[in-house]
């Protein structure tokens, strides 16, 4: 097993370019720093400097490396095709630039984040499924023959790949020659997927994770109550790693019974959160993943 181990804008409170309510990307950087991470993911493409000698510069500065970022489109939309291609390819082009491995791509959600408001079918009908799946296809093939970057796709709640029977079926549907997937713990254990099962099962087609955990009285009170993902995440759905499910324990099990060798990013969605949060949550996360020898 040889898990590289990295950290998120999302552990942060940020979601968005910007936003007075989310914490500055200088202290993010150091913050990143003082917990003891050296790789990063970028958050939103204009959180962090956009321009790409500005970005390596602060975060050779920090001693950090870039692991990966996300391109988040209504994928199963034909009409907005050239903006995901556009967009893919402007992102590939920056984290290829910066050492980066991953580009993760993710459905866009069917309801706003935080208002709920419905942005589209809560399924996809089968052309819409096979528009998102050749979409998902086609990216991959791009950021590997032009970029060198390997595609991984993360389920997302409130998107149309979200419960087990979808994420089975997007794995047995794409090209695993360039798709892979980013499994997120958290986001499975919304919507009730079988999270170690998936990695246990697919570990071959999974060379991302994101390390999260989900606190299963909050998501009982988010299913009875139909929030919104953004709600969800105020009410503390997402928890330390470690004082949630899936266990520490159950993770490090099926991680080391699959003898699992990729990278890793903790996630731990705070938005929004008092700025003086993350760091002492950043540090006990990091300690409890080297006391078992991750990174």
């Amino acid at each position: 097993m040889n898990i590289q181990i990295g950290t998120a804008p999302d552990s942060w409170g940020v979601w968005f370019a910007d936003d007075p309510r989310q914490t500055p990307w200088h202290r993010y950087l150091d913050e990143v720093v003082e917990a003891g991470y050296d790789r990063i993911e970028l958050g939103p493409s204009g959180y962090l400097p956009s321009d790409a000698r500005t970005l390596q510069r602060e975060i050779e500065a920090r001693g950090l490396k870039v692991s990966a970022s996300f391109v988040m489109h209504d994928l199963e939309d034909a009409s907005i095709f050239p903006s995901i291609r556009d967009d893919t390819e402007r992102m590939a082009d920056l984290l290829a630039s910066l050492g980066a491995k991953y580009l993760v791509l993710i459905d866009d959600v069917y309801r706003d984040l935080l208002t709920g408001e419905q942005r589209g079918p809560l399924t996809l009908d089968e052309d819409s499924w096979k528009r998102l799946v050749e979409t998902a296809n086609r990216m991959g093939r791009l950021v590997k023959e032009d970029f060198g970057l390997q595609l991984t796709f993360h389920p997302h709640a409130d998107s149309h790949v979200e419960r087990q029977h979808q994420i089975e079926r997007f794995i047995a549907d794409t090209d695993p020659d360039v798709v892979g997937i980013c499994l997120d713990f958290g986001h499975c254990e919304y919507k009730r997927a079988d999270s170690i099962g998936l990695l246990r099962s697919y570990h071959e087609r999974i060379p991302y994770l994101h390390l999260k955990a989900v606190d299963p009285q909050v998501r009982d009170r988010v299913e009875a109550e139909n929030v919104p993902f953004g709600t969800a995440v105020a009410w503390g759905i997402f928890t330390e790693l470690g004082e949630g499910i899936p266990t520490l324990e159950d993770l490090m099990s099926v991680l080391r019974d699959v003898d699992y060798n990729g990278w890793a990013t903790v996630e731990q969605d705070l938005y929004p959160c008092d700025f003086d949060k993350p760091l002492p949550i950043a540090k006990r996360t990091r300690a409890r993943l080297a006391a078992e020898g991750l990174g």
